[in-house]
C-alpha cells in the first residue's frame, strides 16, 4: 500500500510482503497500489480543463533515434491517460550550453511539465540548474555519481556490484582497469569501497589520452603487462573501437578475459571476435526478447521477417541504453500524470526569481514515491531520493553462437550465475555442407612466399603451377572441408573501394562481380574492404615495417690507434709526461749524487756536471714510457723512486693501451643511418622512402592522425616518384641503394614480407618497431554461407599448430638460410685501413727527424766555413760529398785534398807573407832613420 500524507520526509520500510511509503505531497490525496492493480480515490483531481500537459526533450543533432523513441513512447503511454502528453523536440550541437539554454528557454515559453536532458553531462548539469530555480522536473539518463534531479540510469555504485559478483565468480586476483576518462572513475570508486581489508590488485589504465581514435600506443601496453584480466570502462563508441584494435594489436585471444563495464555492450558488432577464443562479458538491462523491446524496434525499423529470428538468434538487440531510459522516462512521468492534478504554464526564462511551476515540487515529490514494475523497457524503478534503485542486469558473454545469458544480479539477492551448454548454431536455409563444391580462389603470382609459379623443366597447368603459403593454406582448410577449388592469378592490385563513387578495383571487384569465391594472398583485413566484402579471422598477425639496408661496417678512422684511450687520457698522459721530466729535472740538480767527476782520472776535480740535464730527463722518461730504456741511468735515492713509480705507472698504461687496441682493431660496429621510424620521417641523411602505391600500407599513411605518419604522407605524396607498383620493385630499390653517394632507399611494407627477404637478401634488414598492428585473412563474398566454417577450420589449424608449421616452412626453409650460413670461422685480419693512422705517425716523424738532420746539418757546415774561411757552397759541396759517399763509412777529419786543408795552407802562407812584409818594411824604417 503506498499512503500520501503532508510529511517533509520519505520513510521506506518493510511491511511483511508489501512496501509502505510516506512521502510529501502538495494536497491531501491518497493512492494505493496492491499487487498491481491501482485504485485512484480523487480529491482534487483533473477538472476536464486540460487538454494535455508539454513534454520538452532536448537532444544532439544525430541522436534521431532517440527522437523517435521520444515519440514512440508518448506515443504508447497516451493510450492510457485521461490528459494526454504532448511532446516538444529541440535540437542542439553536443556540448554547446548557449545553445542548450536557448532551447530550454523556447520549451519554458510553451509550458513544459518536464525536461528531458541532453547526453553531454557538462551542458545537463547547467540546464538541470536552470530547471531546479523554475520547479520543472528534469531528467537525464547517462552515468552520473550525482544526486540531483531524477537519473535514471543506474547508480555507478549498481554497476560496480555487478562488477565485483562478476570478479569474484571468475576469482580474479588481479586485473587491468581501463577506463576513458574521469567520467567513469567513479565506477572505480565504488568498486575500490566494496574492498574492505583485501581485494584483488588493480592496474588502472587511462586510454582515452587525445588519441583521435588510436588507442594502440596504449593497448600495446596492455599486452606488455602481466595482467591478461582487464576490465574496460567507456562510452560506446571508444569501447567498440578500443576491442577491434585489441584484436589487431594481437590481445584478443584465448589467454585474455574481458569485462566490458558498458551497457550498451548488446549493440557492439561482436562478429568478429565470436571465434577469437577471447572471453568477454558484458551486462545488460534488457533483451530484444522483451516485448516492449520488440514493439520498439519494429516501430523504429529494425525490425522485419529476415532481422527479427537473426537477432534473436545473436542475443544482440540495436537499442541503445539512451534509448531505452528514455522510453521508460516517460512511462514514469506519465505514471505520474495519473493521480496528481498537474496544471505546468509558461515561464518566463529570463526571470529566475518569481516565475516558477506552481506544482513542480509536489510533482517531483511524488514522482521520487512511485514504484513501477511493469511496461518498462529496464525493469523495476523506483527512487531514493533522487537516485534509481531497484535495477537488475544480466549477465552475458560472447559465444560463437552469439551472446548468451549466463547470470543475473539484483539488489538484496544472491548473485547467479549459470553458463548455458554450448549451444549449436542453427541451421541457416542454405545447404552448408560444402563437400564436393568448387571454389574459385584469387591469388597474386609471382609473390613470394604466398603465391609463385613452380620451378621445373617441364610444362605444368591447373593448381599444379603454383606453389606457396597461400597455395598451401586452401589446400589444407579444402582437407578439412571437403571442398575443390581453382586459383586464378588476379594480379598484383588487391583493389579498393571508394565510398564516394562506390566503386571497386582489383580483386575486390572480382569478388563483388561474382567472377571469384575467395582470395587469398598478403591481403590485410580493413575497414574499407569490408564494406564490399568478408574476412575471415586473421590466419597472421603483423604490422606495417621499414625494409633498409643492414648496417655496414664503419671505415676505421685515420688514427683509429688512439681509440683505446680517450681525449682526457690522452691529454693526462702527456701532462704526466712533463711533469715527471721536470721532476727528474729538478730532483737531478738537488741530489748531490747525480753531480759526477767528468774526469775520472782527476781525483780532485775543479768542476762536477749533472746528467740530467733537461734533454736528458725529456729523453729518460720517453724511453720508460716507451719500455726501451734509454743510457741515462739515475743514481741518488730521489730520482730512483720516480724512475720506479714511472716505471710501474707506463707498465700499466702501456699494457691497457694494448688490451684495448686489440679490441677496438678487431670488433667491428655496424652503423646505420635509420634506427627508428622518427629517424626517417627525419630524412636523417637523406634517406629516401616510399611504399607501394595502392594497398594496405599506403591507406595506413593516407588515413592515420598521428603527426609523425602524417609528415611522412605529405613526404610521399610530394615525392611520387618514391611509390612503386609492386613490394619487388621496393626491394629492388633497397638493394641498389648507393651507400657511398649517400643516396639510400628504404621501403615500407608489411613485417612479414619483411622477415621472408631478409633471410635471404643478407644485404637487408628491418629498421625499428611495427608501426601499427593487423591480419592478413582470406576475403570472401559478402555473406558467404560457409564464412563460420572457415573459421572453425583455421581455428583447428592454429590449435594443431598447422599454421605455424606453414609459416615455418615457407620463411625459415625453403630458400632461407642463405645468410644464417655465412658464419666467420674467427677473428678477420686487419686491414691497412686498421692502421693506417700508425704508418703516417712513422712517416712523420721520419720526416721530421730529417728536418731536423738538415737542420744541424747545414749549422755544422755554416760554422766550418767561417773557421776555415772558405765560401758556404763550397763548404756544402765539401760536406755533402762527403755525406753521399756510401761506399766509406770512415771519413779523415786531416786530408791534404780536403779544402779545409788548403784553405788553412793558404791562410798559414800568407800570414807568413804578410810577417815578412811587415819584417821588411821595419828594415827599411830604421834604415831611413840611420841615414
Amino acid at each position: 500500500m503506498i499512503s500520501g500524507q503532508a510529511n517533509k520526509n520519505i520513510d521506506v520500510r518493510q511491511h511483511r510482503d508489501s512496501q509502505i511509503y510516506t512521502y510529501s505531497l502538495g494536497f491531501p490525496k491518497r493512492i494505493s497500489i496492491n499487487n498491481g492493480v491501482k485504485a485512484f480515490y480523487p480529491l482534487n483531481g483533473y477538472d476536464g480543463t486540460l487538454n494535455n500537459i508539454h513534454l520538452g526533450l532536448i537532444s544532439d543533432l544525430n541522436a534521431d533515434y532517440l527522437r523517435r523513441t521520444f515519440d514512440y513512447a508518448i506515443e504508447v503511454v497516451n493510450s492510457d491517460l485521461t490528459v494526454p502528453l504532448r511532446g516538444h523536440q529541440e535540437t542542439m550541437d553536443y556540448g554547446n550550453i548557449m545553445q542548450g539554454i536557448n532551447q530550454l528557454c523556447k520549451l519554458t515559453k510553451l509550458g513544459v511539465g518536464g525536461i528531458f536532458a541532453p547526453s553531454a553531462e557538462n551542458t545537463a548539469s547547467y540546464l538541470m540548474h536552470m530547471c531546479d530555480s523554475k520547479d520543472i522536473p528534469f531528467i537525464y539518463s547517462h552515468l552520473s555519481g550525482r544526486y540531483d534531479a531524477f537519473n535514471l540510469h543506474p547508480h555507478p555504485l549498481d554497476i560496480a556490484k555487478t562488477i565485483h559478483a562478476i570478479v569474484e565468480q571468475f576469482e580474479w586476483s588481479r586485473f587491468i582497469y581501463l577506463y576513458e576518462n574521469s567520467e567513469f572513475l567513479s565506477i572505480l570508486d565504488a568498486l575500490m569501497s566494496l574492498y574492505v581489508t583485501t581485494g584483488p590488485v588493480i592496474n588502472i589504465i587511462h586510454y582515452d589520452l587525445n588519441l583521435n581514435g588510436n588507442f594502440k600506443s596504449v593497448l600495446r601496453r596492455v599486452r606488455k603487462s602481466v595482467d591478461n584480466r582487464i576490465l574496460i570502462v567507456g562510452s560506446t563508441q571508444s569501447v567498440a573501437e578500443l576491442l577491434k584494435q585489441a584484436q589487431q594489436v594481437g590481445i584478443m585471444n584465448e589467454d585474455y578475459k574481458y569485462i566490458i563495464g558498458n551497457l550498451d555492450f548488446h549493440t557492439f558488432d561482436l562478429e568478429e571476435y565470436k571465434y577469437s577464443e577471447a572471453n568477454i562479458t558484458g551486462m545488460r538491462m534488457f533483451s530484444a526478447e522483451q516485448s516492449e523491446v520488440r514493439n520498439l524496434m519494429q516501430n523504429l525499423g529494425y525490425l522485419d521477417e529476415t532481422t527479427e529470428h537473426e537477432i534473436i538468434r545473436n542475443g544482440s538487440c540495436p537499442i541503445t541504453m539512451e534509448m531505452a531510459l528514455t522510453y521508460d522516462a516517460v512511462v514514469a512521468f506519465a505514471e505520474t500524470t495519473k493521480y496528481l492534478h498537474y496544471a505546468p504554464h509558461a515561464l518566463n526564462c529570463s526571470d529566475f526569481s518569481i516565475d516558477v511551476l506552481e506544482d513542480g515540487t509536489t510533482f517531483k515529490n511524488y514522482m521520487r514515491s512511485i514504484l513501477l514494475d511493469r511496461n518498462t523497457i529496464t525493469g523495476h524503478i523506483y527512487f531514493e531520493g533522487s537516485i534509481r534503485k531497484g535495477s537488475q542486469f544480466e549477465i552475458i558473454e560472447l559465444q560463437p553462437t552469439g551472446l548468451i545469458k549466463v547470470g543475473t544480479w539484483q539488489e538484496h539477492k544472491n548473485f547467479t550465475f549459470e553458463r548455458p551448454i554450448q549451444m549449436k548454431p542453427i541451421a541457416d536455409n542454405v545447404d552448408n555442407s560444402m563437400i564436393n563444391k568448387t571454389l574459385r580462389v584469387l591469388i597474386a603470382v609471382p609473390n613470394k612466399p604466398y603465391a609463385s609459379l613452380v620451378e621445373s623443366h617441364k610444362k605444368l597447368d591447373g593448381n599444379s603451377q603454383y606453389e606457396g603459403y597461400g597455395i598451401d593454406l586452401i589446400k589444407e582448410l579444402a582437407d578439412k572441408l571437403g571442398f575443390n577449388f581453382t586459383f586464378i592469378n588476379g594480379g598484383n592490385d588487391y583493389g579498393s573501394f571508394n565510398k564516394t563513387t562506390n566503386v571497386t578495383t582489383g580483386m575486390l571487384k572480382e569478388m563483388v562481380e561474382g567472377r571469384a569465391d575467395l582470395a587469398v594472398t598478403d591481403l590485410t583485413i580493413t575497414s574499407e574492404r569490408e564494406e564490399v566484402i568478408d574476412f575471415s579471422i586473421p590466419f597472421m598477425n603483423l604490422g606495417i615495417g621499414i625494409l633498409y639496408l643492414k648496417p655496414q661496417k664503419s671505415n676505421p678512422t685515420t688514427f683509429s690507434f688512439m681509440d683505446p684511450f680517450s681525449k682526457e687520457v690522452w691529454i693526462y698522459l702527456g701532462l704526466a709526461y712533463l711533469g715527471v721530466s721536470l721532476c727528474f729535472f729538478i730532483l737531478g740538480r738537488l741530489s748531490p749524487t747525480e753531480w759526477d767527476n767528468p774526469y775520472p782520472c782527476v781525483e780532485e776535480p775543479d768542476e762536477l756536471e749533472n746528467q740530467f740535464t733537461i734533454n736528458n730527463a725529456l729523453w729518460f722518461t720517453t724511453g720508460a714510457l716507451l719500455q726501451q730504456g734509454s743510457e741515462v741511468a739515475p743514481k741518488a735515492l730521489s730520482t730512483r723512486t720516480v724512475a720506479a713509480i714511472w716505471c710501474f705507472f707506463t707498465l700499466i698504461m702501456v699494457s691497457s693501451y694494448t688490451a684495448n687496441l686489440a679490441a677496438f682493431l678487431t670488433i667491428e660496429n655496424p652503423t646505420s643511418l635509420l634506427e627508428n621510424v622518427q629517424d626517417l620521417s627525419e630524412n636523417k641523411g637523406g634517406v629516401q622512402y616510399g611504399a607501394k602505391r595502392t594497398g594496405s600500407t599506403r591507406n595506413f599513411f593516407l588515413t592515420s592522425e598521428e603527426e609523425i605518419y602524417k609528415k611522412m604522407n605529405e613526404y610521399m605524396l610530394a615525392h611520387p616518384e618514391y611509390l612503386t607498383e609492386t613490394n619487388q620493385e621496393g626491394l629492388e630499390r633497397v638493394k641498389s641503394s648507393d651507400v657511398q653517394n649517400g643516396k639510400t632507399y628504404a621501403f615500407l611494407m608489411e613485417s612479414t614480407s619483411i622477415e621472408y627477404n631478409t633471410q635471404r637478401e643478407c644485404k637487408l634488414t628491418k629498421i625499428g618497431e611495427a608501426l601499427d598492428e593487423k591480419g592478413y585473412g582470406i576475403a570472401m563474398v559478402k555473406n558467404w554461407p560457409y564464412r563460420d566454417k572457415f573459421n572453425n577450420a583455421l581455428l583447428e589449424l592454429q590449435e594443431q599448430g598447422v599454421l605455424a608449421q606453414l609459416k615455418n616452412k615457407w620463411w625459415n626453409e625453403i630458400g632461407a638460410g642463405v645468410c644464417n650460413s655465412k658464419s666467420d670461422g674467427g677473428v678477420s685480419p686487419l686491414a691497412f685501413s686498421n692502421l693506417e693512422g700508425i704508418y703516417y705517425v712513422l712517416i712523420v716523424g721520419c720526416a721530421i727527424s730529417m728536418v731536423f738532420g738538415i737542420i744541424n746539418w747545414c749549422f755544422e757546415v755554416a760554422r766550418k766555413a767561417q773557421n776555415y774561411n772558405v765560401p758556404f757552397s763550397a763548404a756544402v759541396k765539401e760536406e755533402f760529398k762527403a755525406v753521399t759517399d756510401f761506399t766509406n763509412n770512415e771519413r779523415l777529419l786531416k786530408c791534404a785534398n780536403s779544402i779545409y786543408s788548403r784553405s788553412r795552407n793558404s791562410s798559414i802562407d800568407s800570414t807568413i807573407d804578410s810577417f815578412e812584409t811587415d819584417s821588411n818594411d821595419e828594415s827599411m824604417s830604421e834604415n831611413e832613420k840611420e841615414e
